[in-house]
C-alpha cells in the first residue's frame, strides 16, 4: 500500500438545499427505518446521498467491527453501523440534549444492549483512554467543520491517537469539508478520499498487523 497514491474522486454535487435532511436508515436490518432528528442548528447530520456513498465505500467491511461515532449528533452514523452488521457501538456527544435524542433513535430501534452512548467532549473523552474493544473498529468522524479550521492540532491528534491505537484491519471514516488537508494525517497515501460537494469523506483501511506510516 506503501506505493499507493493517494485517490480523489469528484462526483456531481447533488439538490442544493439549505433545509436538514430527514433522516432515516439506508441499508441492512433496520433499512427505511426513521430516526428522530430536531432540525437543530447546533447538528449538521450527514446527508443521506452522502452516507449513501460512504457505506457503499466500506460495504460489508463493517459486519462484526466494533462502531465508534465520535460526534454522534443522532447517532445515525453508528446506528447505520449496527443495521449493516456491526457488533456495537459507541456514541459520543457531548450536548445533552443531542444525546437524549440519541437514547430515543437507540430505543426506537430496540439495540440498548449492543450500544453505549457517552456524554463526553470527545477530545477530553480520548485524552482519558477510554477502554475500547478488542475487535477492529470502524471509526466515524464527523465534526462540525469549522474544527478543521480552530481546533486543526486537537483533530489531527485526535484522529491519529485512535488510529494508531486501533486494532489491525480497523476502517476510519472522515468527513470533512474543502478546508481540510487530509494529508496532514498519519498514512496521507491510503486514505481513499471522495469529493460530495461541499462534503469530503476520506476512508482509511489499516492493514492486518499494519501500523499508519
Amino acid at each position: 500500500m506503501a506505493g499507493r497514491k493517494r485517490k480523489l474522486a469528484t462526483h456531481p454535487p447533488g439538490r442544493k438545499s439549505r433545509e436538514p435532511v430527514g433522516l432515516r436508515i439506508i441499508g441492512g436490518h433496520f433499512r427505511g427505518r426513521k430516526l428522530l432528528y430536531g432540525g437543530g442548528m447546533r447538528l449538521r447530520p450527514m446527508k443521506d446521498r452522502v452516507r449513501e456513498a460512504l457505506f457503499n465505500l466500506v460495504g460489508p467491511q463493517i459486519r462484526d467491527k466494533a462502531a465508534i461515532d465520535l460526534f454522534a449528533g443522532t447517532g445515525a452514523l453508528g446506528l447505520e453501523a449496527l443495521s449493516r452488521g456491526a457488533k456495537q457501538a459507541t456514541l459520543i456527544e457531548q450536548h445533552f440534549p443531542s444525546a437524549d435524542v440519541i437514547r430515543k433513535n437507540v430505543a426506537i430501534l430496540g439495540v440498548e444492549e449492543v450500544t453505549e452512548i457517552v456524554t463526553a467532549n470527545v477530545f477530553v473523552w480520548r485524552k482519558r483512554q477510554p477502554e475500547l474493544p478488542a475487535l477492529p473498529w470502524v471509526v466515524f468522524c464527523s465534526p462540525p467543520y469549522d474544527f478543521y479550521v480552530t481546533r486543526t492540532d486537537e483533530m489531527l491528534e485526535l484522529i491519529g491517537r485512535l488510529m494508531e491505537a486501533s486494532p489491525a484491519e480497523s476502517i476510519f471514516a472522515v468527513e470533512s469539508d474543502g478546508s481540510f488537508d487530509f494529508g496532514l494525517l498519519p498514512a496521507p497515501q491510503d486514505w481513499d478520499v471522495r469529493k460530495y460537494s461541499p462534503a469530503v469523506v476520506g476512508v482509511y483501511r489499516k492493514p492486518a498487523g499494519g501500523d499508519p506510516r
